[in-house]
């Protein structure tokens, strides 16, 4: 019975002493490789220093499957605590931000008819005039001024209007086939 407590005693201060070997072998081999080894074998070394002894041996699937799940899990919840914080920083920028302006033209939002300055091309038909509406504006990219015009015809009730004159029209419910617009007034006679 004596000799089997020292065995076990034995067995055991070798085994122990194997395991001191062992990472003593590992503690050196991981400073040679710090120092001699190329870039890639110093990072294998620090990741099997770092992963210790228990790296190496074989893991059942269980195992692999619980520490993806850990994994997963971690990184699901730096994921939702990122974007808290990402909606909360752009809330207080909106708060932050001032108003937009929706970038209409003025005269035309819900309900109120577009109004058009033009030169009578034609007042040569009945309560009906040809308006033409010069229209100059900057090329979103290039900046050059483009000018383009565009003739409408306008319900002229009195015939009021004659050609060459500066009018106002104004949008309204179709007329006929050809007319949608309406004479406000006559801006400027033609001499």
């Amino acid at each position: 019975m004596a000799e089997s407590e020292e065995t076990t005693e034995n067995v055991e201060e070798v085994s122990s002493e194997a395991t001191a070997e062992a990472t003593a072998s590992e503690e050196t081999t991981t400073a040679a490789a710090d120092e001699s080894g190329t870039r890639k074998e110093r990072n294998a070394a620090k990741r099997a220093a770092k992963a210790g002894p228990a790296a190496n041996a074989p893991r059942t699937l269980e195992d692999r499957l619980a520490d993806r799940a850990a994994h997963k899990e971690r990184n699901a919840r730096q994921r939702r605590a990122y974007r808290a914080k990402q909606k909360v920083k752009r809330a207080e920028a909106r708060a932050a931000a001032p108003a937009v302006v929706e970038e209409h033209a003025p005269e035309h939002g819900p309900g109120r008819p577009k109004v058009r300055q033009g030169i009578v091309v034609s007042s040569k038909a009945d309560k009906t005039i040809t308006v033409r509406v010069d229209i100059a504006r900057r090329h979103k990219r290039y900046h050059k001024i483009l000018r383009s015009s565009v003739t409408l015809h306008a319900h002229d009730e009195s015939n009021n209007a004659n050609a060459g004159d500066t009018v106002r029209i104004q949008e309204c419910r179709p007329m006929s086939r050809m007319k949608r617009w309406r004479l406000l007034d006559v801006l400027e006679r033609a001499r």
